[in-house]
C-alpha cells in the first residue's frame, strides 16, 4: 500500500492523502512509549505517509524532539508541520495565553528547527488566534521566513473566515487545520466554501471524534488521570450516552462493509474534496495501517448522504471542548 499524494491548496505542497497527527505520543491520550512511537513513524514513511503534524505545545517541545530523533536520516522523505503561538514559561505553557508577536514567532521558529534537527519547516501554522497582534503582522513575519528559506507554506489554525481573508491578503495561507468529522460540522456553512474559493486546503485534526468514532471508548471517567478525554464534555454523564446512540450509524456502516469504524470516518472526510487530509492521531504501527487503509475505501453516494444526514450538525451532544478551551477558537 502507497498512498495517492493530495494537493492542499493550491501553493503548491503535496503531501499523502492521510497525515499523522504525533501529539499523543508526547501526552494526551494515556502512557507513551518511545521505541513504539518512533517505530510508528517509520512504518508510515514506508506505507507513504510522508505528513507529519507536531507543535512546540505538544510535551511541551518533547514532541519535536522526538520527530527531530526519528526523522534526522529521513528528512527528504518526510514533510513537517509544526505550530506557534502559546506562550511558555520555565519550560510550561501557560494555560491557553497566546503570543504571536513577531520577536516570539521568529524564537519559536528558530527553537522548532533546532528541535526538529532541520534547516526548514515545510508548513508552519499560527496555533490559535492572538487577539492582541494583527493577523496581518503574523502573515507578514511568516511571509519574510518564507522569504529567508526558513518555513515553505503557511498555516492557521481554528480561525473564522474573516480572519482568513485578512491574513490571506497579506501572504497566501496555504492550508487551514481544524477540527472537522462526522463528530464535528462547523466548517460545513461558511468555512469550507471560502477555502474553495481562495485556494486553501483543509487538514482536519480529530477526524475520529477524539477516539469516539473509532468505537471501543469508555465513559470520562473510566480514563486515567492525564487523559484528555476525562475533561471532554462529549465523554461525560447524559452526553456520553446520547452520543454512543448517534455513532451507531458507523459502527454498523463498518460492520456492513467490513471494515473498522475508523476506516469509515475517514473514508467520509476523504470524500469531502480533494484538498482534505486528515491527520488522526496514532502511536501504534497496528492503528497507523488501519487508518491509512481508508485511503482505498470508496463510499458511495448514498453512503456519505446516509453519514451526512445521521449525524448532521447538533445530533452530537456536548461542546468539543471545555469553556476555558472553546474560548480559544476565533468563529
Amino acid at each position: 500500500m502507497t498512498l495517492q499524494q493530495r494537493r492542499l491548496g493550491t501553493q503548491g505542497l503535496k503531501v499523502g492523502s492521510i497525515g499523522l497527527d504525533c501529539m499523543g505520543m508526547s501526552q494526551s491520550y494515556g502512557q507513551t512509549d518511545e521505541a513504539e512511537s518512533i517505530a510508528t513513524l517509520h512504518r508510515a514513511v514506508e506505507l507513504g505517509c510522508n505528513f507529519f503534524d507536531t507543535a512546540e505545545g505538544y510535551g511541551p517541545f518533547t514532541n519535536e524532539e522526538l520527530l527531530g530523533r526519528a526523522f534526522r536520516d529521513r528528512r527528504e522523505h518526510v514533510v513537517l508541520a509544526t505550530k506557534f503561538g502559546f506562550r511558555f514559561e520555565n519550560g510550561r505553557q501557560v494555560g491557553a495565553e497566546t503570543d504571536s508577536s513577531p520577536a516570539q514567532i521568529r524564537r519559536a521558529v528558530d527553537g522548532s528547527l533546532r528541535r526538529l534537527q532541520t534547516d526548514h519547516i515545510d508548513l508552519l501554522y499560527q496555533h490559535r488566534l492572538d487577539r492582541k497582534v494583527p493577523v496581518e503582522d503574523v502573515a507578514g513575519t511568516v511571509g519574510d521566513l518564507v522569504c529567508e528559506g526558513k518555513v515553505r507554506f503557511f498555516g492557521l489554525s481554528e480561525v473564522g473566515v474573516t480572519t482568513l481573508r485578512r491574513a490571506h491578503a497579506v501572504h497566501p495561507v496555504s492550508v487551514l487545520q481544524s477540527e472537522y468529522s462526522l463528530w464535528e460540522r462547523n466548517l460545513e456553512p461558511e468555512i469550507m466554501p471560502v477555502l474553495r474559493e481562495l485556494g486553501i486546503g483543509l487538514v482536519p485534526f480529530c477526524p475520529l471524534g477524539r477516539g469516539f468514532l473509532a468505537g471501543g471508548v469508555k465513559p470520562a471517567e473510566e480514563y486515567p488521570e492525564g487523559d484528555t478525554r476525562r475533561i471532554d464534555p462529549r465523554y461525560q454523564g447524559e452526553h456520553f450516552a446520547a452520543n454512543l446512540r448517534a455513532a451507531r450509524i458507523v459502527f454498523a456502516m463498518a460492520e456492513s462493509k467490513r471494515v473498522t469504524p475508523a476506516q469509515i470516518a475517514l473514508a467520509w472526510l476523504l470524500g469531502k474534496g480533494e484538498e482534505v487530509v486528515p491527520i488522526p492521531g496514532t502511536k501504534r504501527r497496528r492503528y497507523l495501517e488501519q487508518n491509512l487503509a481508508a485511503a482505498a475505501i470508496r463510499l458511495e453516494p448514498g453512503d456519505m448522504q446516509q453519514l451526512d444526514a445521521a449525524l448532521a450538525t447538533g445530533t452530537v451532544s456536548g461542546d468539543r471542548y471545555p469553556d476555558w478551551v472553546m474560548a480559544t477558537i476565533d468563529r
